[in-house]
């Protein structure tokens, strides 16, 4: 048995960045699947690990616990360096953080699973509105994100030079997730070349969504 377990869901977007990194360390982990539009992940078994009652959550050796993608991937980037995920220098790390953020803090909150379960249980949104919904905020974040790529030096076959990390990892995840959703993604070429860069890698195979063992 792995010392690192994964409390995650497929197709969970935050989930999936988690799997890229811990692939791309190279870490084995135990997959423990919570379903969670089955409402798996708010049962007691679970909030007795995590009482937040989200995934991904990431138990380590001795039973600690990390929740939120951002901070376990940080986690795993200080304890194993090889492959870094953030530059070595002040400026690029603020560089991928920006990035990742504009995705992870801007576009996926107002768009993961409970928020679109309360836009219909609240304001009985239907499921056009639902649609309509997510594409809105996918482009509210994107048309900016796709600027900032195209104009920077720094940007290179990845988001931040020719070695992915941090910021490629939400990127891919987001683009995977906007697919379900019917997202054109015609307006963002440079972001569209990153993430087929991206999954041409064999980490972000192995993890993506389709590969778990969970998959439907």
């Amino acid at each position: 048995m792995s010392e690192l377990i994964l409390h995650n869901y497929y197709r969970s977007s935050t989930s999936y960045r988690v799997r890229i990194a811990l692939e791309m360390k190279g870490l084995g982990y135990e997959y423990v699947p919570h379903h969670l539009r089955h409402g798996e992940h708010l049962e007691a078994a679970y909030l007795a690990v995590n009482p937040q009652g989200l995934v991904p959550a990431l138990i380590l050796a001795g039973g600690r616990l990390l929740t939120q993608s951002l901070a376990i991937i940080e986690y795993l980037d200080e304890t194993v360096p090889e492959p870094p995920l953030l530059p070595k220098d002040a400026l690029g790390r603020a560089r991928v953080r920006m990035l990742a953020q504009m995705i992870a803090c801007d576009i996926h909150p107002v768009n993961n699973l409970r928020v679109l379960t309360s836009l219909r249980t609240l304001f009985g949104a239907g499921d056009q509105d639902v649609v309509n919904w997510f594409r809105h905020w996918v482009n509210e974040g994107f048309q900016p994100l796709e600027k900032i790529l195209a104009s920077s030096p720094e940007t290179g076959t990845f988001c931040h030079g020719d070695r992915p990390g941090l910021a490629d990892i939400c990127l891919v995840a987001q683009v995977t997730n906007n697919a379900r959703f019917g997202v054109d993604m015609t307006p963002y070429p440079v972001i569209s070349r990153i993430h087929a860069a991206c999954i041409a890698l064999p980490a972000f195979r192995k993890a993506a969504p389709e590969n778990q063992i969970d998959a439907e």
